[in-house]
């Protein structure tokens, strides 16, 4: 069946308003990689370029001053970052019958259902930009990902660790005081299953009733863990060895474009095909946006890299 290019939307705009909140209700809940980015508006007509400028610290002056000498200063060290925004999108194509006799309300469903696809869209491209660093820890000690078993899972030291080199790297915590964390379910249920001295059970005997962030299961060793489905696995001679990442603040960014969120596509719902369909047999239903993801300061994301139980 031909994709409809050149029909108009005959669209109120409550109802362009109805499906918009429609495919945010699915869109918004799962972007956690997302809401924790640097942003960096483009403003609308300025192209699809985006450069994040990164200013570099300071060296220390350990000279002491010489009475009456002005010493040489700093120069400014600037480095800029810069990506391209790509744009994405999906449709759905159902016919006059089905949404006018159909059970169920075809084109509110089709809405909900392509702003799930829009939020795993820009949350895979984050995840798989955030994952992709040479700043790596492999639990248990290993020293590869081909050493790790599936009995190398994740624990509170291999966390500390991780912990230990974004501090080294000073790298900056979130607002709230701590580094954020994206893991597995299956990570998530190791290292809250670890019994160890120090470990996860121990530290969080006792907790605080501080509000928890969106699919946050607790903290520990100065970093609040996230927990998705939308992790990244890859095979190790057939060991599942999953991706996890603890991070800080300004790690990595991404655009808002205009005066809207990159993670906010446009929703478009066409009622009248033109001459591609001269008896309106068929409506479409799809969404597009710009988006890109950028890794701003590598040495403030460490990956860790375990099997799983099991």
């Amino acid at each position: 069946m031909p994709a409809i290019n050149n029909s108009i939307s005959n669209l109120s705009v409550e109802n362009q308003t109805f499906y918009d909140r429609t495919l945010l209700s699915r869109l918004l809940p799962d972007l956690h990689f997302y809401n924790d980015a640097k942003k960096k508006k483009i403003p609308k007509g300025k192209g699809t370029k985006i450069e994040w400028r990164i200013f570099k610290s300071l060296a220390v002056p350990t000279t002491p001053l010489e009475e009456g000498v002005t010493p040489t200063g700093k120069n400014l060290d600037i480095s800029p970052v810069t990506a391209e925004c790509s744009q994405y999108g999906d449709y759905v194509t159902v016919s006059d019958i089905l949404d006018m006799q159909g059970k169920d309300p075809v084109i509110a469903e089709t809405s909900a259902l392509e702003g799930e696809q829009a939020a795993q869209l820009v949350d895979t491209l984050i995840r798989d930009t955030v994952t992709s660093g040479t700043n790596v820890r492999y639990a248990n000690g290993k020293a590869s990902r081909t050493a790790l078993a599936a009995t190398d899972v994740l624990k509170g030291e291999d966390v500390k660790k991780a912990v230990r080199d974004l501090r080294k790297n000073n790298a900056k915590p979130f607002s709230d005081g701590y580094f954020h964390a994206v893991i597995s379910p299956e990570q998530a249920y190791d290292l809250m299953s670890d019994t160890s001295t120090g470990g996860w059970i121990d530290v969080n005997k006792y907790t605080d009733n501080a509000p928890l962030l969106k699919g946050e299961i607790g903290k520990y060793a100065g970093v609040r863990f996230m927990t998705t489905s939308n992790t990244k696995t890859v095979d190790n001679s057939g060991v599942a060895v999953h991706l996890g990442v603890i991070y800080g603040k300004d790690s990595y960014g991404v655009p808002e474009i205009g005066d809207g969120s990159a993670a906010k596509p446009s929703i478009i719902v066409k009622t009248d095909g033109g001459n591609a369909d001269p008896l309106n047999q068929r409506n479409t239903i799809g969404w597009k946006n710009m988006f890109t993801c950028k890794r701003l300061e590598e040495k403030a994301i460490v990956r860790i890299e375990t099997g799983v139980t099991a």
